[in-house]
């Protein structure tokens, strides 16, 4: 990075550190708000799509099953075991959690995951082509979103959940082909900012290869833009963004 941009850039990061409203939320208040900006972005139109936390005590927090993001209050969610039963609350895990739970034994360092199949992300899926980094709102996908080629079925049972961590590796985001995708990060903040995000990048990217061929950019300056967007300044501002427009 040119000596004069680093300048700006700390410059930047001091004046966000000291202006920025990241707002103040618990976990459960901050999966309920999740649920409700995904669903204003048609995240939850089917049974399909999870979201999990991990508690200090090895328990999860979730939604539950055949509940819509769009119902989902504090009150509504539930704390599980990795054996999927339910230890408060009232309802039932969804199954496809299972797989969320091989992605937290694979990576220590996740503590929130995200799963749906929105519009865009689902029609991309559907192609056989991985997320493209073309334009800089898909810049925080860089090298940083994996690519799982093959539907290996239902995802409800041990096999499914093998396949899918293995081929999230260590990446944040997973495409998944002809199913949606899956956001894994250290903190509900992230993980919400990142699956608001894949679905925009989808969409964009499917409306410009309707024109033409696309071009990827200069992976030199996708790294960086993928660095400062994903700065937790900027991450935490943009979810409290998010979480004050469905509150209003």
């Amino acid at each position: 990075m040119p000596t004069d941009k680093v300048v700006f850039t700390e410059e930047a990061v001091r004046r966000m550190s000291k202006g920025l409203d990241f707002g103040h939320w618990t976990e459960k208040q901050k999966i309920a708000l999740t649920c409700q900006m995904l669903a204003e972005e048609g995240h939850s139109r089917t049974l399909a799509g999870q979201i999990s936390v991990r508690l200090d005590d090895g328990t999860y927090l979730t939604t539950p099953m055949a509940v819509g993001f769009d119902e989902i209050e504090e009150s509504r969610v539930i704390r599980i075991n990795e054996r999927l039963e339910v230890l408060d609350g009232v309802g039932a895990a969804n199954p496809a959690i299972r797989f969320h739970i091989w992605v937290y034994k694979e990576r220590p360092a996740v503590n929130a995951i995200v799963h749906t199949h929105p519009p865009f992300v689902s029609a991309l899926s559907m192609t056989g082509r991985p997320l493209r980094v073309s334009h800089m709102d898909a810049t925080p996908f860089h090298e940083d979103c994996a690519f799982l080629k093959e539907w290996p079925g239902l995802p409800i049972a041990d096999r499914e959940g093998e396949i899918i961590s293995a081929a999230l590796g260590k990446c944040r985001s997973i495409l998944l082909a002809h199913h949606g995708f899956l956001c894994a990060t250290s903190s509900i903040e992230e993980t919400a900012y990142l699956s608001m995000l894949i679905e925009r990048v989808a969409e964009i990217q499917l409306l410009a290869e309707a024109t033409g061929p696309i071009f990827d950019l200069n992976p030199e300056l996708a790294r960086e833009s993928h660095d400062f967007l994903l700065r937790p300044e900027i991450v935490k501002s943009s979810f409290a963004m998010f979480a004050r427009r469905v509150i209003k």
